[in-house]
């Protein structure tokens, strides 16, 4: 089975960024797992300050509405989802209930700006 999520985490030191790890999933259950508290993301570097989203193209294109697959971005604090807008929707729609539930690490909300 494919990835469909990849998760980038980039650092940046002085005026030089750089990444600091790439993880991918196949599907949207992996990804919250991993945001999870007690996740693999509370491992994030406290240099970290920008984590990266990227939802893959569809296996099958949505025939009866292209405007589903239409390649958008979406910014919460450093936190960047880029993909097709009706997986973007759908997650960020995730990741503000489970924010409201705190079924979020900290370590995201960090990212996320939730302090701010």
């Amino acid at each position: 089975m494919q990835p469909s999520i990849t998760v980038e985490f980039t650092a940046e030191a002085g005026k030089v960024e750089f990444k600091e790890e790439s993880v991918s999933f196949h599907n949207p259950e992996e990804l919250f797992a991993f945001i999870a508290p007690g996740g693999d993301c509370e491992k994030i570097p406290d240099e970290v300050d920008e984590i990266q989203m990227v939802f893959l193209k569809p296996a099958h294109p949505n025939i009866n509405n292209p405007l589903a697959d239409k390649r958008v971005m979406l910014e919460m604090g450093m936190v960047y989802l880029t993909g097709p807008l009706s997986e973007i929707i759908q997650t960020a729609s995730q990741i503000l209930d489970k924010a409201g539930r705190g079924e979020l690490s900290t370590s995201f909300l960090k990212v996320v700006g939730q302090n701010d």
